[in-house]
């Protein structure tokens, strides 16, 4: 799909978020088309996962981030619901606790990444360091401006190590946010999911476009690129999540393993 090419941003080079479209719908022709193919990505991607557990050398982490209500609990409950939980594991990264505090920032990000065989789901990630540390002021620009380059040599560690990542933006309108957190308000069974501190984040919305597109241009080489999401539609962006997974795990060519012992001349079982 040459679309899923036009999300992958060029490595190493400015971005602006203004330039890309939150309501893109990727040439699909309505919702039904971008279903029908969610349907058949979840179930290649169910089987896809299979054949990585089964092979147990290698690894896939994939790194959500974005503004908050643009859809990261709501695309884990679409798209990697398709994947065994024997074998995948979502961790979402809150304020640090004490402990955590009292090691280095990766220290928390490394024990959540995916074994052999493995898929890690980081709903928010390591990149919270160079963003809401940047933007709200938590430590000072000496501090958190080495972070890009330790971000760098972290991934490569993985990356050298048989773990494929994959970072995904889900880029949404600041109004299309509004509507979103307003519809919170209003849904009792949602509510709950409302917080004052998502107001205060409204007011650093372009602080944090701006250090999202610092980001982009410091810490997305060619090997982990960052992949920008059109989010104002949901059903865009899970049809999106899902292409992009299975072209990931396809390119992998991952083998089914021998047995582990010769079983020739087992043809039945008593």
């Amino acid at each position: 799909m040459n679309w899923i090419r036009r999300l992958q941003l060029p490595p190493e080079r400015p971005v602006s978020l203004k330039s890309l479209d939150p309501d893109d719908d990727l040439g699909f022709k309505d919702r039904t088309e971008a279903e029908s193919l969610l349907q058949t990505n979840l179930g290649r991607l169910e089987e896809l996962q299979y054949r990585l557990f089964a092979e147990g050398r290698r690894s896939l982490l994939v790194i959500l981030q974005a503004m908050d209500a643009a859809g990261k609990d709501g695309a884990i409950r679409k798209v990697f619901s398709a994947f065994n939980p024997q074998g995948c594991r979502v961790t979402p990264f809150k304020a640090p606790t004490a402990e955590e505090l009292a090691h280095d920032f990766l220290w928390r990000i490394h024990r959540a990444a995916p074994a052999q065989g493995e898929v890690a789901v980081f709903n928010r990630s390591h990149y919270e360091d160079v963003l809401a540390v940047r933007v709200l002021g938590l430590a000072p620009k000496a501090v958190w401006s080495r972070r890009y380059e330790q971000i760098n040599r972290f991934e490569s560690l993985l990356m050298e190590n048989g773990t494929t990542v994959v970072k995904l933006f889900l880029h949404i309108s600041k109004d299309e946010q509004r509507q979103r957190l307003e519809a919170r308000l209003e849904d009792p069974a949602r509510r709950w999911k409302f917080s004052r501190a998502d107001l205060e984040a409204r007011r650093y919305w372009k602080n944090y476009q701006t250090a999202y597109e610092e980001v982009f241009r410091r810490c997305g080489p060619s090997a982990a690129p960052w992949y920008v999401i059109p989010a104002n539609r949901k059903w865009v962006r899970n049809v999106a999540i899902s292409s992009l997974l299975v072209q990931v795990l396809e390119e992998l060519k991952i083998r089914m393993p021998e047995p582990r012992e010769n079983l020739m001349g087992i043809t039945r079982v008593e």
